[in-house]
């Protein structure tokens, strides 16, 4: 194509008139999914919300939920516009350059959308959930997962839409402009996952120290100034930084695809994974409305199980027979009788590695829900361990998440192999092809995860609701279960979102040595064979971007800290009021909602500042080559990181949850006590750092990828490239100097 626009690609005589339609029907499924949405918004809403009292809860959640997004998005609007009009001199192309600032605009924009959007709608579902315990469990089930599964359906509805919209207006240049889109949802995603992470744990962490282990009394107790707090950080922590988190690495899953695509099967590779993510969208709108299950019955773990598996199925097949009518090519190569069913000309390599993916997702879903499930031996032998002390239960929840992290990492190792293995014998570029699309496909479902991801916080609301409220004990009954369900389904998918994040930056791994290339005017396999750990440059890279992970992480976790103790100083003031503590008074809920904020603001400026500027650093420092071993150290690291925190959170939670539940004397017991020291130290691993290395570590991929053109030319420019070595190193000298004096005020 000569010319990018809207016209050139309906009249361009590179695609034939059934793409033509196909990418018409991709961009109505997007919009089908956004109907859906509004659908179960109706459904959603319609439900009643309760007594006064109940009423009088969630409207205090609600308007603390919003007060924080609102701050934040304050806060970092004159940055995305700086970033906005410095995307634009990233291109020499003209077009491209405002496309790709425009994009990352719409993407920043669609990002929060998703989040905000999500979470009113999650804050509004909550209080109907606890109504709904009071005459069924059924009924509650099916409020709290279609409460999820409106902000899952936005995610995949303003995700394809964005990602074909563009592809429509730029043809076979899209994937330049789609760097720019998927940066803006990656950035937006690091500010919420960071300071939504501070926010919820910095809540809980202080509720709990000060609540249950000084004075003694329920979780939710109404007495508890940071009860508020802890259910607003529970709705901008989990729903509107995950919905940004899995909607980024939706994006950026589309962009490796495209620019690979291209390169390996032309434009069929482009538009491929565009009508793949279209049947995802249906088999998430079958499966999640088909998640309900009998008041007799009560098993809501199998009802979101039976949801997702029958999106897989619909998804497999449609996979199938997509690839079989599309991907037949007039000059093609004969593969094995394996790969294209013995049929001349037609290439089905493309849909078994999109159902790799697909598998992959299943597979992490059950390793998560193996070591974080109540009923599971590794739940089961942290809460044993808390029957002799504080000690044991963290000695045993560490060791189930170093566990655990083995199993991820070697289901994402062979979900990668065997991508490889079905491009046996090509060029490295089909290989990097075939990788991206197993992470399409294990992000096909992406309307399920967000589901079963938001529906944690839903229940988890709702239950907080039903304490203070002081509902019936069958409803206190059915909240509990929900909520206990709700810990597994948020384990799960923060599971999915970190092996998806890490084949996402495995794609873009390789689509940045292509873009190398591109620009080098070299073969894939020219610019790869200089990539060896004999270079010293590489090694220096991997060492450096193998600590970023644990820089991050430690700002963070020491974020929460101080964050909670500024909270635990706040309650303990509140609780000498002896009105409070006789229940007569209503605790400053307001005051606690207003600490978190500003101290989330304030503490997510550090780890963003080190996640955008240090791969521009290494990359001026020692070129290409060292910025992929940056990038490769980055991805190991963090991924084994970030499953560590997460299952090992998730595994102290639930073993609080079961002893809680009557295991080992129940509540008030020793071991009970030495379970909620370890839910406390878990609590800031599993939902502030372990979550956001996630955007952290595709942060660092898509900067490099929009940086190095910059780089190679002013590699030979020794004053330039200092100039940025220094700059940025005083950068981030300055936010961890900022950082740290938190902690002295």
């Amino acid at each position: 194509m000569s010319d990018f626009h809207y016209f050139s690609f309906m009249t361009s005589s590179a695609f034939s008139n059934w793409e033509k339609g196909a990418l018409w029907a991709v961009l109505g499924v997007a919009v089908l999914g956004l109907l859906y949405a509004w659908f179960l918004v109706g459904q959603v809403l319609r439900e009643s919300k309760g007594t006064p009292k109940m009423i009088e809860i969630a409207n205090a959640i609600h308007s603390g939920a919003n007060a924080y997004l609102v701050q934040q998005f304050k806060a970092i609007v004159f940055l995305i516009l700086i970033l906005t009009g410095i995307l634009y001199f990233t291109s020499h192309e003209s077009h491209i350059a405002l496309g790709r600032a425009c994009a990352f605009l719409m993407g920043a924009c669609f990002s929060a959308a998703v989040g905000f959007i999500g979470m009113n709608l999650a804050v509004q579902g909550n209080v109907r959930v606890a109504n709904a315990a009071r005459t069924s469990f059924g009924q509650a089930l099916k409020i709290a997962y279609r409460t999820g599964t409106i902000t899952g359906m936005l995610t995949d509805g303003l995700g394809l839409l964005g990602g074909t919209l563009i592809f429509m207006v730029y043809g076979e240049k899209a994937y330049e402009v789609l760097l720019g889109f998927g940066f803006g949802g990656t950035l937006l995603a690091l500010f919420m996952r960071v300071g939504g992470g501070i926010y919820t744990k910095a809540a809980d962490v202080g509720a709990d120290l000060v609540g249950k282990i000084e004075k003694g009394i329920p979780e939710d107790d109404a007495r508890n100034a940071a009860t508020i707090a802890d259910n607003v950080g529970d709705n901008v922590g989990d729903c509107a930084g995950m919905a940004a988190d899995i909607f980024e690495s939706y994006e950026v899953t589309i962009v490796s695809a495209m620019i690979l695509g291209w390169a390996s099967f032309g434009h069929k590779g482009v538009i491929f994974p565009l009508l793949v993510r279209a049947i995802g969208v249906i088999a998430s709108i079958i499966g999640t409305y088909a998640v309900r299950t009998s008041d007799q019955a009560r098993n809501a773990m199998k009802a979101i199980n039976v949801g997702f598996m029958l999106s897989a199925a619909v998804s497999i097949l449609g996979f199938v027979v997509l690839g079989f009518y599309y991907l037949r090519f007039p000059d093609g190569v004969a593969q094995p009788f394996w790969i294209n069913l013995g049929i001349l000309g037609l290439d089905m390599r493309p849909v078994w590695t999109t159902m790799v993916g697909i598998i992959l997702a299943m597979g992490v879903n059950r390793l998560t829900e193996y070591f974080t499930e109540t009923s599971q031996p590794p739940v089961q032998s942290v809460a044993k361990s808390a029957t002799t002390g504080h000690a044991t239960t963290i000695i045993t929840g560490i060791a189930v998440g170093y566990e655990s992290t083995v199993w991820a990492i070697l289901a994402i190792a062979m979900a990668i192999f065997a991508s490889v293995i079905i491009y046996t014998g090509t060029n490295p570029t089909y290989v990097a092809y075939g990788v991206a699309m197993c992470g399409i496909g294990m992000l096909t479902l992406t309307g399920n995860n967000i589901s079963m991801d938001v529906f944690g916080p839903v229940a988890d609301n709702a239950n907080g609701i039903g304490e203070m409220a002081k509902l019936e004990p069958e409803a206190r009954k059915t909240l509990a279960d929900l909520d206990a369900v709700g810990n597994t389904t948020k384990a799960i998918t923060k599971g999915i979102a970190i092996a998806s994040a890490v084949v996402a930056a495995v794609s873009l791994f390789n689509a940045y040595i292509t873009d190398i290339g591109t620009i080098l005017k070299q073969s894939y396999e020219q610019v790869a064979a200089t990539l060896t750990l004999a270079d010293p440059l590489v090694f220096i890279g991997l060492l450096i971007g193998g600590a970023i992970p644990f820089l991050f992480s430690s700002l963070t976790i020491h974020a929460v800290g101080r964050a909670a103790g500024l909270i635990v100083e706040e309650v303990r003031l509140q609780f000498k009021d002896k009105e409070i503590w006789a229940g007569t008074k209503t605790p400053d809920y307001a005051r606690v909602v207003s600490i978190c904020t500003s101290a989330a603001q304030k503490e997510l400026i550090g780890p963003a500042l080190v996640a955008m500027i240090a791969p521009v650093i290494v990359g001026y420092a020692f070129g290409t080559a060292g910025l992929a071993g940056f990038l490769g150290g980055a991805i190991l690291s963090g991924q084994l990181l970030a499953v560590f925190m997460s299952n090992a959170g998730g595994a102290w939670d639930n073993s609080k949850k079961a002893i809680e539940d009557g295991l080992y004397g129940g509540k008030g017991s020793e071991a009970h006590k030495a379970a909620v020291t370890g839910d406390t130290v878990g609590d800031p691993l599993k939902d502030t750092a372990g979550p956001a290395l996630n955007p952290m570590i595709k942060v660092m991929n898509m900067v490099a990828m929009l940086v190095v053109p910059l780089i190679l030319a002013h590699q030979a420019n020794t004053a330039c490239r200092w100039s940025v070595i220094v700059g940025g190193l005083v950068i981030i000298v300055i936010a961890l100097g900022y950082s740290k004096s938190q902690g002295h005020k």
